[in-house]
């Protein structure tokens, strides 16, 4: 199997067994590219943060992104038609019967089995974000001076915990929950502080 029709492949499949959207297609897509050696783990999480900037569905940006790092222009076709063409031709089978499936009982009970498998994959998409930004403390992600010193820093380094990206994450979870901030405004403001202290 050539390259680009290995990248069309594996985003079709992706497409095909990711329901509930670009978020849990992000479990499937890291251990795909990670499988194959085409990206680290760290870079995807950059990426799945830049698709989540720029225009367009999560998982159709990460599939253009990885294509054509991997095999060019051909490589960014192949793998968002890849990621894209399942969704087509599924929409387009639930609209022909869509009247006869809903009073179905086997249909109700797939769609009854892929609910709490969608939240399962959302959740595992958290704790790949979280293991990517909290949870790992190394030369990549070292203490900010002001800890570094001290008998707080030296418990951080314990758990493995990042402290400046745990404090981001508290400030935008409280000021989105409490103060209803705009997510604009909330990636903005994370942005900042990335800056500032981190």
């Amino acid at each position: 199997m050539t390259l680009l029709w290995l990248l069309f492949y594996t985003f079709f499949k992706i497409g095909l067994f990711s329901f509930g959207g670009g978020y849990a297609m992000i479990p499937l897509i890291g251990e795909e590219i990670t499988r194959h050696g085409w990206i680290m783990q760290e870079e995807f999480a950059n990426i799945v943060a830049v698709s989540q900037m720029t225009p367009g569905p999560i998982a159709v940006n990460a599939a253009t992104y990885i294509g054509f790092k991997v095999a060019g222009i051909w490589g960014s076709a192949f793998a968002t038609l890849g990621v894209s063409l399942p969704s087509f031709i599924l929409v387009i089978v639930v609209a022909k019967f869509f009247e006869k499936l809903s009073n179905s009982k086997y249909f109700e009970g797939v769609l009854s089995g892929i609910r709490p498998a969608t939240i399962g994959l959302i959740a595992a998409a958290v704790w790949f974000f979280a293991d990517m930004s909290i949870f790992v403390l190394n030369e990549a992600s070292k203490l900010p001076l002001w800890l570094e010193n001290s008998s707080a820093g030296s418990f951080f380094q314990t758990i493995k915990i990042n402290p400046a990206a745990l404090l981001i994450f508290l400030v935008i979870l409280i000021g989105t929950k409490k103060f209803k901030l705009h997510p604009i405004a909330a990636v903005a403001l994370s942005a900042l502080l990335g800056l500032l202290i981190l």
